[in-house]
């Protein structure tokens, strides 16, 4: 709770004090702002059912402490970013981060035609939100606490979005979406911790790392323990946490003090490396299968574990990271008759 207030307090000074240095501007800042965005769907793996579209834009600021000396950072509020440390040991030289992000999620039966409600199919749901959240991170581990607020239910517009789409893409849209969940206002509190357990060289520029990671998701809309990681292996990897996923923590492609997109970043550098990665999920709260929290609506009987296993490529091309990977997500609820699948697309550039 401590972290907490400290969390709230920093996010409420430091959002206009960074605003401030990138208007001014700085050639010697040392690090960058990255901008990421990320898309997931399953027309990727020949479907268009279950979790059926995941779009998600994000914003990470440059280390806050280049800001020390500055009169928009007073001697109080470095002290405040310093104390959240979180696992890393004294003495770690930190980089903190503030984020912020919008997205959007959209859930579907697998049933196309039907206008009446399909009992023993997931519930049409969509979830509109917007988070900022905090990193604090030194070469080998990154924490992330953050706070999203969002809204289910036909204010989340998901009926719309995925009637565009179908539009621009020809396909038959869906008729069932007079049933999906009813409005309610989502708040979604998550920390992860991630960490680098071991990276080292195999032949040549061929290196490899595993980067674990786990953390809880809290709120109306999902509360959830989840545990994973994510094993690497290519030509020069980067300095950073792993490939990026439109998932709450999923941030991970800021470039760390020892990647080329910050030493170079007027450079040539090329990286590629394949991933495998996986995350487990224990889950006590899921609104888009649980149904609404204060309102009858439709519902099933959910699956308290669930896992994602993606396998992908990533590239590096000056400053911009491009990543693949195609999920299989295990069953979500019980009348759930197989697996799904999807694909994730993530784009990331940093100024």
């Amino acid at each position: 709770m401590r972290h907490m207030a400290n969390l709230l307090i920093l996010f409420a000074c430091m959002a206009p004090v960074i605003a401030w240095a990138h208007i001014e501007g700085s050639h010697s800042r040392p690090a960058p702002w990255t901008l990421n965005v990320y898309f997931e769907n399953d027309l990727f793996s020949e479907t268009d059912q279950n979790y059926t579209n995941g779009v998600r834009i994000s914003w990470v600021s440059p280390d806050t402490n280049q800001l020390v000396g500055s009169p928009q950072y007073p001697d109080w509020l470095q002290r405040l970013n310093n104390q959240l440390r979180f696992f890393n040991r004294i003495g770690d030289k930190l980089e903190h981060n503030l984020v912020l992000s919008i997205g959007q999620l959209i859930y579907t039966p697998a049933s196309t035609e039907r206008y009446d409600l399909v009992a023993n199919e997931r519930p049409y749901a969509g979830y509109l939100y917007g988070g900022i959240a905090y990193h604090t991170r030194s070469d080998d581990q990154l924490d992330i606490i953050g706070l999203s607020i969002g809204i289910v239910g036909p204010a989340a517009l998901a009926h719309e979005a995925q009637d565009l789409i179908h539009d621009i893409r020809g396909f038959e849209k869906y008729n069932g979406w007079d049933n999906q969940l009813r409005n309610e206002l989502g708040l979604q509190l998550i920390y992860e911790h991630k960490e680098k357990i071991f990276k080292g060289k195999v032949i040549g520029a061929l290196n490899h790392d595993f980067i674990a990671h786990g953390g809880v998701n809290l709120g109306n809309v999902t509360t959830y323990l989840n545990v994973g990681g994510e094993y690497r292996i290519g030509w020069q990897l980067p300095d950073d946490f792993g490939t990026s996923a439109v998932r709450p923590g999923g941030d991970n492609s800021t470039p760390g003090r020892h990647d080329y997109r910050r030493l170079a970043p007027n450079g040539l550098f090329h990286s590629l490396h394949a991933f495998f990665s996986m995350d487990g999920r224990l889950v006590a709260q899921d609104i888009f299968l649980d149904g609404n929290t204060f309102r009858d609506s439709h519902s099933v009987d959910k699956e308290s574990t669930v896992a994602d296993f993606a396998l992908g490529l990533s590239f590096i091309t000056g400053r911009w990271k491009v990543s693949f990977a195609h999920v299989i997500r295990t069953r979500e609820f019980k009348q759930q008759p197989h697996h799904h699948k999807y694909g994730s697309l993530s784009l990331s550039y940093s100024l």
